[in-house]
């Protein structure tokens, strides 16, 4: 057998590949270079519980006697941690922005068990089944080649037969090996899983060989040490959502991450930026993040999942559920990872089994249609910047030279070397593209306090935007707080330009005081042009002689018309009480539209920071309908 295992490993590493397979190392199995099938962990195999992974030998009875370890195939294809771009800001005060690209490395990975391989599809969908096709995993995962085995012997923690993903390799090898005493039994998938097997010393295999294996496939999967529920599981979560048992797992809770990290599917992010001394050079890099890290949800003023609760109901949710709506699939392989790895021992398995003990079910969108795949390496190009107005004490318009086409409540991101980059919505194209900006953190102070002629980095149009064909024909009632009018400007000034299609436009908007009203003197021209104007402010002078109060108070029969649609953009607490008032005027959820604003760092899907249920507000909005998201709508934690 170890001969056999030689041959095969030279074989692999034809071609210039490096092999990456099973060792012992720290006390595990894990997915390391191999050079020579002396490291193979034979004769090795693990047990494993509820935060519990311990190593046995037993002599050299077998190469695959253990299951899995803590590695999977997404350290390799995506890194913990990799250089997005270089900037330098050159002596003439121009931005330079340079990709820094994976340096090719074709990888063979040996012994990968089929719940890997379907959690490798699985990330993959994420990463590279959206609309922004991640460069840098599609390179990766186009120069590998893959020699998988099929598991005869699963754990205690294993459940990939509930998920349908195991233990059989079915697809993503292009060689699967099942260990029968001395020998290897192989089957070629791909091409060149067939050209590597012409290489090795092989006999056909029997019909009792193949008997054998389906024998060992069947009682396998009935060996299974756990089971997971999974039809109509995710309506079955996003219906329970205040079900007694979040409480009770998040007690135990210790909001660590572990199971985030080891999980093969989970793809979460963050990005830092750095720069030297004088800030003439500086680098993105992306970093593995977790749902359980208190900033995952962050934004101005705080973060929506304040407690464990809401980060464990998060991860959970979005595993086995939203992930569905997403993608197709479930985000779980039952691989039980979590399980093991858990400091605490909490068992998802048992926790989806007592949340199945309740009732409730969401009614979830089905599985998203993204038929463009543009390639997207996250790097900004320059844009300078035309001009700047200042429209209060802390919000600027920036007008840059970047000419894209886009849809009123589409967002941009930009961003300045080593300081960060943050999503700005569009607010017309006028003189340029429009971005206005409020100072509130380092970012956003940082490009307020740009002037004409400097360079920003842009990225973008990204999002979906405000249905206006759906719009037309019937009163539109647009309702913004503070900053929130921005999103709804491009929109407004459309609606203004055609008449015929919009012939009744109000605008109900409420500022803090006076100085923060947003387009003063656009605003007048609006008027002029027969939009009715609904003004209030939070506080005022006493000179003043508008309306003070919140902008609910505004929302009546002389604001909002029968057969009126309406589209918000505000704080959340403000939209909440808005489409409650909107409800008791006789304006359903369908025909109300809102923005919503969530942590949106790469704006194409692909950092998990904008979850929201069964959605990426950065890809699936940030525009959406309110009976879309009627069921998690004001709810802490989503």
């Amino acid at each position: 057998m170890r001969e056999a295992l030689g041959r095969l490993l030279s074989a692999l590493k034809q071609g210039g590949r490096e092999v990456i397979g099973p060792t012992v190392r720290d006390g595990a199995v894990r997915l390391l270079p191999l050079e020579d099938a002396s490291e193979l962990p034979r004769g090795w195999t693990d047990a494993q519980g509820p935060g519990r992974y311990r190593l046995s030998r037993e002599g050299d009875a077998t190469f695959d006697g253990w299951v899995v370890g803590p590695d999977s195939l997404k350290q390799t294809l995506f890194p913990s941690r990799e250089v997005l771009y270089q900037a330098e800001r050159r002596e003439d005060g121009k931005l330079g922005f340079a990709p820094v690209a994976p340096a090719p490395s074709p990888k063979a990975f040996l012994g990968v068990r089929a719940c890997d391989l379907a959690a490798a599809r699985v990330q993959r969908s994420i990463l590279e089944g959206g609309p922004h096709r991640d460069a840098r995993h599609a390179r990766r995962s186009e120069d590998t080649l893959v020699v998988a085995v099929h598991c005869t012997e699963p754990g205690a923690l294993c459940f990939c037969a509930s998920t349908e993903t195991g233990p059989r390799v079915t697809e993503g090898a292009d060689l699967a090996l099942a260990e029968r005493g001395e020998e290897l039994l192989v089957e070629a998938h791909t091409d060149a899983g067939r050209a590597i097997l012409d290489a090795l010393d092989t006999r056909e295999a029997s019909d009792a060989d193949e008997a054998w294996l389906d024998d060992a496939m069947v009682a396998s999967a009935g060996k299974m040490g756990r089971h997971m529920r999974t039809e109509g599981l995710p309506a079955a979560l996003f219906g329970r959502l205040d079900h007694p048992r979040w409480d009770e797992v998040a007690d135990r809770c210790l909001a660590c991450g572990n199971c985030t990290s080891v999980c093969p599917t989970c793809f979460c992010t963050t990005t830092t930026d750095d720069s030297d001394l004088d800030g003439s050079r500086g680098e993105r890099e992306r970093l593995w993040a977790s749902c359980f890290d208190e900033d995952h949800a962050y934004i101005h003023g705080g973060t929506f999942r304040p407690t464990t609760k809401d980060r464990y109901r998060q991860w959970l949710t979005h595993k086995v559920g939203g992930w569905v709506s997403q993608t197709g699939t479930s985000g779980c392989v039952g691989c039980g990872r979590c399980i093991a790895w858990c400091p605490v021992g909490i068992d998802l398995t048992e926790e989806i089994d007592a949340l199945w003990d309740g009732e409730g079910s969401a009614a979830l969108p089905p599985p998203r249609v993204t038929p463009d795949h543009a390639h997207e390496d996250l790097v900004p190009r320059e844009a300078t910047v035309r001009s700047v107005t200042r429209e209060s004490a802390d919000v600027v318009t920036l007008r840059l030279d970047a000419a894209p086409a886009f849809a009123p409540g589409q967002f941009s991101q930009l961003a300045l070397p080593g300081i960060g980059e943050v999503p700005i919505s569009i607010a017309g194209d006028e003189g340029g593209l429009e971005h206005t900006i409020r100072a509130v953190g380092a970012t956003t102070t940082a490009l307020c306090a740009i002037t004409a002629g400097q360079q920003v980095g842009f990225r973008g149009p990204y999002g979906r935007g405000w249905p206006l064909a759906e719009l037309a024909g019937a009163p539109v009632v647009v309702i913004a707080g503070g900053i929130g009018l921005a999103p709804l400007r491009a929109a407004i000034r459309h609606m203004l330009a055609d008449r015929a299609r919009f012939p009744e436009v109000h605008l109900v908007y409420g500022a803090r005081t006076p100085d923060d009203v947003l387009y003063g003197e656009e605003l007048a021209r609006w008027e002029g042009a027969g939009l009715r104007l609904h003004l209030t402010v939070d506080q005022a002078p006493p000179e003043w002689t508008g309306n003070v109060g919140v902008v609910t108070r505004l929302l009546d029969r002389g604001s909002v018309p029968e057969g009126a649609s309406a589209m918000m953009c505000g704080p959340e607490i403000m939209m909440v009480h808005a489409a409650q008032a909107l409800g008791a005027l006789g304006v359903d959820d369908a025909h109300t539209w809102l923005t919503m604003e969530r942590h949106m760092e790469c704006a194409t899907g692909s950092c998990g920071r904008c979850q929201y249920g069964p959605y990426f507000v950065c890809t699936d909005g940030p525009v959406f309908s309110l009976d879309q998201v009627r069921f998690l709508f004001g709810r802490q934690g989503f």
